[in-house]
């Protein structure tokens, strides 16, 4: 796709991209319509026992250009959240979001930045990833860069606040999910009754034994012809002693 095509290219793709997400149960897009394709707004949740915003529903946005997917968009929390990467406006310092090709000066292998292989949902999951395993070598939020690493029971209470803080953004009647496994399906119960009250004559799976009755009737018929001939024999011996 050329650059020129960039604009409707850009607008079609992000179409597809929120259609696949709204499926997701991670992620929340509260209005059914957006006011811009280019502008999204929505909540991202976070569901992992072993995290210490488990439990959180931050609401976030990410802006689009109409050079995407050649250019990263730019995102950010709606919400204070103390972490070592996230600014106090809430954007993020990630290398994801960061334009493509290497930098020298960072030390980003371009690998590690934006390319237009790169999609919504893909940045989306590095932020939910962040959030549970900080990078304080190079962080945006000094102090809470220090709590994390020297004082981690208090940097885990201010998580804890944060995601209480996070629930009152829930909106009136949504369910938050407790896991993004999908359900087993229903284990089917065994009939007792079924199996207790059949008989060995209602299980004939259509087996025939027309054969055997022939060969019992052929045997009683073989029987009978030896009976005649051995009843005969006598008779005849009796008529020759009688002439003598």
């Amino acid at each position: 796709m050329s650059r020129a095509a960039a604009p409707t290219g850009a607008k079609t793709r992000l179409m597809s991209e929120m259609k696949a997400l709204r499926k997701e149960k991670w992620i929340n897009f509260e209005d059914d319509e957006q006011d811009s394709i280019l502008k999204w707004r929505f909540a991202l949740m976070v569901i992992n026992s072993d995290s210490p915003f488990n439990g959180g529903y931050f609401r976030a946005e990410m802006v689009f250009t109409d050079e995407y997917p050649y250019q990263p968009p730019k995102f950010r929390f709606l919400i204070p959240i103390t972490h070592p990467n996230i600014y106090p406006d809430g954007q993020l310092c990630i290398s994801i979001l960061h334009k493509p090709g290497e930098d020298i000066m960072s030390g980003e292998d371009a690998s590690e930045r934006w390319s237009p292989l790169q999609g919504a949902e893909s940045v989306l999951r590095s932020v939910l990833l962040l959030l549970d395993d900080p990078e304080i070598n190079s962080p945006a939020n000094v102090d809470a860069g220090v709590m994390y690493r020297d004082r981690r029971g208090e940097y885990h209470e201010k998580a804890r606040e944060t995601v209480e803080r996070s629930k009152k953004d829930i909106p009136e009647g949504f369910e938050m999910p407790t896991t993004f496994e999908a359900a087993p399906p229903p284990k089917q119960e065994e009939d007792d009754d079924f199996w207790a009250g059949s008989s060995d004559e209602e299980f004939d799976f259509g087996g025939s034994d027309t054969g055997d009755d022939d060969e019992m009737d052929y045997e009683d018929e073989e029987e009978e012809e030896e009976e005649e001939e051995e009843g005969e024999g006598d008779g005849s011996d009796e008529e020759e002693g009688e002439d003598k």
